[in-house]
């Protein structure tokens, strides 16, 4: 008799959970944890209301309220989808607006091709000041270099192949390319060498149960480490007395709680240490580092070689009877023609971005040949521990130790 009174309660218990009601394809859990449909995207936005307000009436809305106002956007911005509607990251729309307009007004006329060409470099280097000053993580890099991709695969298909000058053999072969750069990102895009902490804490990201959101709308504590106190982050590694040699608490990494091995580094982007870290890259959103580098330079290899053949094509094309290089600053007659303007542009935004991607691979095959990595280049410069040579393409990093 007293094994079954000390039953019911457990059966009790468990009887007693409240069961959460499953979503339909528009509704979803919020900031606030508490259930929204996608229909009341406009609905009850206090912050958005009071920034239009002084808007309106010619007042300055405070950094604070527009911050606001972009957490609500970015946290409503969702489209229907199975057992609850999917979020949005707000950085990858305005590519998918933006290029195809500034491409197509550049092609009205000269001048506005210069303007326009000349100001793009400059709002996307403006926008990753902004967000590396930040330590934020963005998709715009990403959605813009996949965009490009397939909206200058468009315009080829659409202007230049028709004109007969582009047969099924190289357009195979440009095509290819294009895959395999879509390959290559996505090996680069994988792991690059993560190192777990021991308490198995996961990668802030990936979307695990250690970043789910709790009842009140706050993330949960990301792994057991992360809830403890500030003073007890910064403490050393265990077992190490307070006389250890000061390489010892320089490869301890308070944020992690792990000892890292040689050549590792915290990247306060991803939150986590990566094993030979080189850099964080804004075009594939996440480190390059051991396991990914080579992926990395091979998708850099590839890119370059499709791009300069496509640019190749398409001047061959809209530019009959002139060299590739001569056909790039002097085409007459090109912005007579809507369609061959349109190619035209093209070709000048993908020889300005291939211009940066070569600056990229040039500066990755420098520092494979002196053995360091760009982490370890930044490092030796901040700490003038080496000087820059042949216009600051090297950074000898022996010379000065």
């Amino acid at each position: 008799m007293t094994q079954k009174g000390g039953v019911k309660p457990g059966k009790k218990n468990k009887a007693e959970e409240p069961e959460l009601e499953p979503l339909c394809c528009c509704e979803y859990i919020d900031r606030n944890g508490e259930k929204n449909h996608v229909a009341a995207c406009l609905c009850d936005c206090q912050d958005l209301d009071d920034g239009c307000d002084r808007w309106i009436t010619c007042k300055s809305v405070q950094p604070e309220t527009c911050e606001r106002i972009m957490d609500t956007v970015s946290d409503r911005l969702r489209i229907p989808w199975l057992r609850g509607a999917k979020k949005v990251n707000i950085s990858i729309i305005p590519p998918l607006i933006l290029l195809p307009v500034f491409l197509r007004v550049a092609s009205w006329h000269f001048l506005l091709g210069v303007v326009v060409l000349t100001s793009l470099p400059v709002l996307a280097l403006w926008y990753y000041y902004l967000t590396h000053r930040r330590k934020e993580q963005t998709l715009f890099f990403l959605s813009l270099g996949l965009f490009s991709l397939g909206y200058m695969y468009y315009v080829f298909l659409q202007e230049v192949v028709p004109r007969g000058r582009v047969g099924p053999t190289r357009l195979a072969l440009l095509t290819c390319g294009l895959f395999l750069i879509l390959l290559a990102l996505c090996r680069a895009k994988k792991n690059p060498g993560y190192l777990r902490s021991p308490a198995g804490s996961e990668r802030p990201g990936s979307g695990g149960p250690a970043e789910r959101p709790g009842p009140g709308g706050q993330d949960k504590a990301r792994g057991p480490l992360s809830s403890r106190a500030p003073r007890e982050e910064l403490r050393g590694p265990p077992g190490v007395p307070a006389g250890s040699p000061a390489k010892v608490k320089e490869d301890w990494c308070a944020k992690c709680q792990l000892v890292r091995p040689a050549r590792a580094w915290h990247c306060r982007i991803c939150g986590i240490c990566v094993r030979r870290m080189d850099h964080h890259c804004v075009w594939i959103n996440s480190c390059v580092g051991e396991s990914n580098h080579q992926a990395f330079i091979l998708a850099l290899s590839v890119f370059l070689l499709t791009s300069v053949y496509g640019i190749t094509l398409t001047l061959d094309t809209i530019c009959r009877d002139r060299s590739v290089f001569t056909a790039l600053f002097y085409c007459p007659g090109v912005y007579a023609d809507y369609s061959s303007a349109l190619a035209f542009t093209c070709v000048w935004y993908s020889v300005i971005v291939t211009a940066g991607m070569a600056y990229i691979f040039l500066i990755q095959l420098i520092n494979i040949s002196y053995n360091v990595t760009e982490r370890e280049v930044q490092q030796a410069l901040r700490q003038k521990t080496g000087r820059r040579l042949l216009c600051g393409l090297i950074v000898d990093t022996e010379s000065l130790q």
